[in-house]
């Protein structure tokens, strides 16, 4: 980050690209081209595919000739079963999906003679088939109260863990948040949401809105950006993604000793929609706090909805037909 807050300002020279020119780095780019030019797929979906593109292709041939056309159903299946079983459920079919795209790359090049994005096994992940992880009210609290309020990175950790807690923002809806975004006189702020237009209007509670003003008051950096939370670390910018989110979360569960199953920014979103379910909140209720755009996205929650359950359970039936 320094060097390249150095080269921004003109102090070192900027760093020459390195262009990889080997055989592999040029089909690399060609693949990535198709990816941009005839599938018109997003850029981060771009690099991901790029990324097992060249792991696949590496761990066949490493330095030796690349060969594609000695490429067969049993090098698909063993890098699979290899890799599959280290991965969650969703990126091992997002590395399936990856996959298929490639051998379809490669025959329409002609560089291969068989289309084998066929053999790609197929990987198991269907919807609602876990329940939400999620942190009961005591463990919400005691997360809070992991951030140290005597220092600035404390602060600012406090007010974005009470914004994920309180009002079930997204990661991403974190780093889109402006300063305009908060009114503070009507107590309301409008969430930046790239899954839905137009911007929603959420209610401020205080014990967010105050944690917001003590940061931007005492904490945030002097910056021209509108951006609500800074790196506290030059070059201040805003956040570069969602992730970033995720690892405050996850330093906070550390500090609180705490180790659930989903250690990220959504681990909060799911505690919430849990406590209002447990308080009596009706799924469309839920659905509305949380801006879904459908109700099937929500219904993931009854399944945590214990009691309900247990009242529409049917008995066991015993042997010769007896209740």
């Amino acid at each position: 980050q320094f060097l390249t807050h150095l080269r921004a300002h003109g102090v070192i020279p900027s760093r020459a690209p390195v262009i990889d020119e080997t055989p592999l780095g040029r089909l690399q780019r060609q693949y990535g081209q198709y990816l941009v030019l005839e599938r018109g797929l997003a850029p981060a979906t771009v690099t991901n595919y790029c990324g097992y593109f060249r792991g696949f292709l590496s761990e066949r041939f490493g330095k030796g000739p690349m060969n594609l056309r000695e490429l067969d159903v049993s090098t698909v299946t063993t890098f699979v079963v290899r890799h599959a079983p280290t991965m969650s459920p969703g990126r091992a079919k997002l590395m399936g999906t990856a996959l298929r795209s490639i051998f379809q790359f490669l025959l329409q090049r002609g560089a291969i003679e068989r289309d084998l994005a066929g053999c790609v096994p197929r990987m198991s992940d269907w919807r609602l088939a876990t329940i939400p992880k999620y942190l009961s009210p005591d463990e919400v609290e005691r997360l809070l109260q992991a951030c140290d309020c005597q220092t600035s990175v404390g602060r600012r950790d406090q007010a974005i863990l009470l914004l994920l807690a309180r009002l079930g923002l997204r990661a991403g809806e974190i780093v889109a948040l402006e300063l305009d975004d908060i009114h503070w006189r009507a107590g309301e702020m409008t969430v930046r949401s790239s899954k839905r237009l137009p911007q929603d209007r959420l209610p401020l509670p205080r014990e967010v809105g105050e944690a917001l003003a003590t940061y931007i008051r005492r904490d945030r950096p002097t910056h021209p950006t509108r951006r609500v939370f800074l790196c506290t670390k030059a070059p201040r910018r805003g956040f570069t993604g969602p992730s970033t989110v995720s690892t405050i979360v996850r330093r906070a569960l550390a500090r609180a000793g705490l180790c659930p199953a989903l250690k990220g920014a959504h681990l909060l979103r799911h505690s919430l929609a849990t406590r209002m379910l447990r308080h009596g909140a009706s799924l469309p209720e839920i659905g509305q706090v949380l801006r879904h755009r459908g109700v099937n996205t929500t219904e993931i929650y009854a399944k945590v909805d214990i009691a309900g359950l247990r009242a529409l359970a049917q008995p066991w039936p015993l042997g010769g037909g007896a209740q």
